[in-house]
């Protein structure tokens, strides 16, 4: 990695902390922008770097650095009930990076991988969450996947809208050329 990509990383680690910070309680797991975070480091940074992004979050989250929700961190929150959704993270910036890598910017195909980004979300937090709850699937998918899905369309929708618009003008980019 040279010094422009860490630069780009660490911009989405703070963007994901900021996403964080943003938090609505909503039973075990709140309601935040994390997850428009992430699909938008996968749909601009890409596979590589939107995944290295993610890792370098939760990694920080993981040794107490304050960026989980409610300005927290520590390895609690990965063993927690939330810890499948953020280990998940990575994985689904590197899938959604996948998908809008292929043969440029294309609005239908970066949506179908922010799609599936956030379906590897929430079959690793679903799952992890069924664990925590003593192998209750039913219940993990109505706390935490179900009263989620309309509003991380809604999410996604906007990353990609706004990812779409960072790569016509790139002013993302010509900041730090």
């Amino acid at each position: 990695m040279n010094g422009r990509e860490v630069a780009f990383a660490g911009i989405f680690v703070a963007l994901t902390a900021v996403g964080a910070w943003i938090s609505i309680p909503l039973g075990p797991v709140p309601v935040t922008f994390q997850v428009m975070m992430v699909i938008l480091s996968g749909l601009i940074l890409g596979s590589r770097l939107g995944f290295m992004s993610q890792f370098l979050y939760v990694l920080a989250g993981a040794v107490g650095f304050p960026v989980f929700s409610g300005f927290s961190g520590g390895m609690a929150h990965i063993f927690g009930p939330t810890g499948g959704y953020l280990v998940a993270f990575p994985l689904a910036a590197f899938v959604t990076g996948y998908f809008s890598e292929r043969g440029g910017f294309d609005f239908v195909k970066s949506l179908f991988g922010s799609l599936v980004g956030l379906g590897v979300i929430y079959i690793l937090g679903w799952l992890w969450l069924s664990f925590y709850l003593g192998g209750a699937f039913k219940t993990a998918f109505e706390v935490g996947v179900l009263p989620f899905i309309g509003l991380d369309v809604l999410k996604i929708l906007i990353a990609v809208v706004v990812a779409k618009r960072v790569k016509e003008y790139g002013f993302f980019w010509s900041t730090f050329v």
